[in-house]
């Protein structure tokens, strides 16, 4: 069964008042659209185009609670969430618990009697939050993991040569010894992030201050690092997130590219169009350029210092039109669909999202006939640009064709 949804883009102020409007040929608002989301979350469930099609319930998240065999099949919930996200300003430093950290925080901010509702709360819920990130605009940016210690002290000493007085020299000087090896980036983040005044004179505002005065000054500013040393001093202004933006990975994706965020992986997207999509939870640890609730032990707990590469999740092919992205969690899978003249056939291991992002494409699902001709009511749609549907696990493979480009979320085996 096919089941058209829409939903309303959420207006957080770091959107943008154009770009998802742009892509899917909605109205502008002239407020900030920042997320649209598909998916069940009860923060913002889909809302339902033909109520009667599914006995009355207005959105999806209503309807999976009353009928949850004919949406989910055999399973109890909808495990992922899909978005279309647009970034016009950096989002916070953030990142997510593993899903035995998640049920430990829950039940133990339920035991303290922790509003849901509660800016400090934590845990929103006991499930963990991977998520993926695909690249729609010509260039997303982002920060995503630590880096080695040794790229991170490459880095200050570019920011020791634009120095211009002993005082500044010895306080980026006094940082880089606390870089003695890997080891070193859980306390020299705790460092940063508790706003220390030992260790470095004047401690970390004075730290921050001077890169990003340095930052601003030639060689420095021709690398694109401190280039958002300076972008982010002017939107958070003396923000340590502002210098622990140099122990991450800076990435500019191209249109395509895909990160893969694990539990633990510490991230921020700084600017930028994508498809995002995730496992359904709400459970966030922010680490800095926010004004949100941030809890530093709470967060320690739930990182993982260890140095990474930046996290490319690379595509598979299993049909022409079609890349495959599989994370390594059950929760979730992307396929991206695009060309001229597709013609594929894809399984389906339970429900599924699709949104269409250009073109025309014809979906049947196995209840249909595959020239889309005859079949069960429901088994057989078309989705234009904008367009988006929700596939119930009982059509367990769905063949699509058209021109243009479509998005379908799923879930993993």
């Amino acid at each position: 069964m096919f089941v058209g949804i829409t939903n309303t883009p959420r207006d957080y102020a770091w959107g943008s008042t154009t770009a998802i409007a742009g892509l899917l040929g909605t109205p502008e608002t002239g407020a900030p659209q920042a997320e649209l989301w598909l998916g069940a979350h009860p923060g913002s469930p889909s809302v339902i185009l033909d109520p009667a099609a599914v006995g009355g319930h207005a959105n999806l998240a209503e309807w999976i609670a009353a009928d949850p065999a004919a949406a989910l099949g055999t399973r109890t919930r909808l495990p992922f969430l899909l978005k279309v996200l647009a970034a016009a300003s950096p989002l916070s430093l953030q990142a997510h618990p593993t899903l035995a950290q998640a049920a430990a925080g829950f039940a133990r901010e339920n035991a303290e009697g922790v509003p849901l509702d509660a800016a400090y709360r934590n845990y929103k819920d006991d499930l963990h939050k991977p998520e993926l990130i695909f690249a729609l605009s010509d260039r997303f940016d982002a920060l995503c993991g630590f880096r080695s210690v040794a790229l991170v002290r490459a880095s200050i000493e570019v920011l020791r040569s634009a120095a211009d007085s002993d005082a500044d020299d010895a306080v980026l000087a006094a940082f880089a010894e606390r870089l003695v090896d890997d080891a070193a980036l859980q306390s020299t983040f705790e460092w940063l992030i508790s706003r220390s005044t030992d260790g470095v004179a004047g401690g970390v505002d004075t730290l921050v201050e001077t890169v990003v005065r340095l930052a601003a000054l030639e060689p420095a500013a021709s690398a694109l690092e401190f280039s958002t040393v300076t972008a982010l001093a002017a939107e958070y202004p003396g923000d340590p997130g502002i210098v622990i933006s140099l122990l991450l990975n800076r990435v500019a994706l191209r249109r395509g590219e895909v990160l893969y965020l694990p539990a633990g992986n510490i991230h921020a997207y700084l600017f930028g169009l994508g498809i995002e999509l995730m496992a359904s939870s709400d459970n966030v640890l922010r680490g800095g350029l926010t004004p949100k609730h941030v809890d530093v032990p709470e967060l320690l707990t739930v990182l993982d210092f260890t140095p990474v590469a930046v996290p490319y999740l690379l595509p598979r092919f299993p049909v022409p039109g079609v890349a495959l992205y599989v994370p390594d969690v059950p929760d979730f899978v992307l396929a991206h669909v695009q060309g001229d003249d597709v013609d594929a056939v894809l399984p389906l291991d339970g429900p599924a999202i699709a949104i269409v992002t250009s073109g025309t494409f014809a979906l049947a699902g196995a209840n249909a006939d595959l020239d889309g001709t005859t079949g069960a009511a429901g088994s057989i749609v078309t989705l234009s640009r904008g367009d988006s549907v929700y596939v119930t696990p009982d059509e367990a493979s769905l063949h699509i064709t058209g021109a243009g480009e479509l998005f379908l979320a799923t879930t993993g085996r």
